[in-house]
């Protein structure tokens, strides 16, 4: 029970007793335990920021991993970038020098990827920092890869087109090394057997019975298929494009006509003597950009290293040209 207090009173000279109205016992009330309040709240405070209730542990536990995640996508896109580099090294290195291609173009594997903002959306997020820093990075993976297989399409555009290349070039001798009777006469200066001057022989003679079969050497289209009584005689040129063309002179018999695609080693005619010939044989040319060239560099694809020695050493009887 609170104790009664008494207050002097000079006028009448006597003590009365001091009453306390209500408002003034509730504002003592609320000044004593106010301070208590006050503690409790910091207190509460204090205990809330040191221990984490078990939504806010769940909570930082998934922050926790999520930023492990992003160091480890990170990580992911720098081992692909690196991956990329080697790639593009060998693509400009080795696979564009072995093609004659030219160089991919710098800008397209730089290219742009929106403004500087386009990232903005993910600021004040949690580890956005890392956020955007992974997601730059892997806009910078994905305009890379774009731009290697743009660079690859067109190095498999020139693959094709170096594989119908391949076909298309002369390779094989025109007659059977079977069929032959004797040594060929070669590319080169000789003596012609007509007019006994010296002249350059733009061909390489293969001596064979007349009606023996003369192959294309490549795949390619009759362009002309000529009927003469002097010169080549009975004579086919196939242009095989890319710059090369094949003539096949002093034929005895056709077995194409001007038009037919032919392929390597397809039957085109057969062995004879005509026009400005001596006997028996077949006049070869092989003609690159406009200018008649030693056939004997364009046989190689039927014959084995000691054939192709014998043929080399053969092609230099150059002053036994038959036409």
């Amino acid at each position: 029970m609170a104790k009664q207090q008494y207050k002097y009173n000079p006028d009448s000279l006597s003590y009365e007793e001091v009453r306390v109205s209500i408002g003034r016992r509730i504002l003592r009330s609320i000044l004593f335990i106010a301070p208590s309040v006050v503690l409790g709240l910091l207190l509460s405070l204090f205990f809330a920021r040191q221990i984490d209730s078990p939504s806010e542990k769940r909570l930082r536990s998934e922050l926790d991993q999520n930023k492990t995640e992003l160091e480890r996508l990170r990580e992911s896109i720098r081992l692909a970038n690196n991956v990329l580099d080697v790639l593009e090294g060998r693509d400009e290195d080795l696979y564009r020098a072995a093609l004659y291609a030219d160089e991919f173009p710098e800008e397209l594997r730089l290219m742009g990827s929106g403004g500087s903002d386009k990232y903005a959306h993910l600021k004040g997020i949690s580890n956005d920092d890392l956020i955007i820093q992974a997601s730059s990075e892997m806009d910078r993976l994905e305009r890379r890869l774009h731009a290697q297989s743009i660079s690859f399409r067109e190095l498999l555009m020139l693959v094709k087109d170096k594989e119908k290349m391949i076909t298309c070039i002369p390779s094989i001798q025109p007659v059977r090394n079977s069929d032959l009777k004797r040594a060929i006469g070669g590319y080169g200066w000789r003596i012609d057997p007509f007019y006994k001057t010296r002249q350059m022989h733009s061909g390489i003679d293969f001596t064979a019975d007349r009606g023996t079969e003369v192959y294309a050497t490549g795949d390619g289209v009759v362009e002309e298929v000529e009927v003469a009584g002097w010169g080549y005689g009975k004579c086919i040129v196939v242009n095989h494009g890319y710059g090369y063309k094949t003539r096949y002179a002093h034929l005895s018999a056709f077995d194409v006509k001007e038009g037919d695609k032919v392929k390597r080693g397809q039957l085109i005619g057969r062995v004879g003597s005509t026009g400005r010939s001596t006997g028996p044989h077949l006049h070869y040319e092989v003609e690159k950009n406009g200018a008649k060239v030693n056939p004997i560099g364009y046989f190689h694809s039927d014959l084995t290293p000691e054939q192709y020695d014998q043929l080399i050493e053969a092609s230099k009887n150059s002053h036994k040209a038959l036409d």
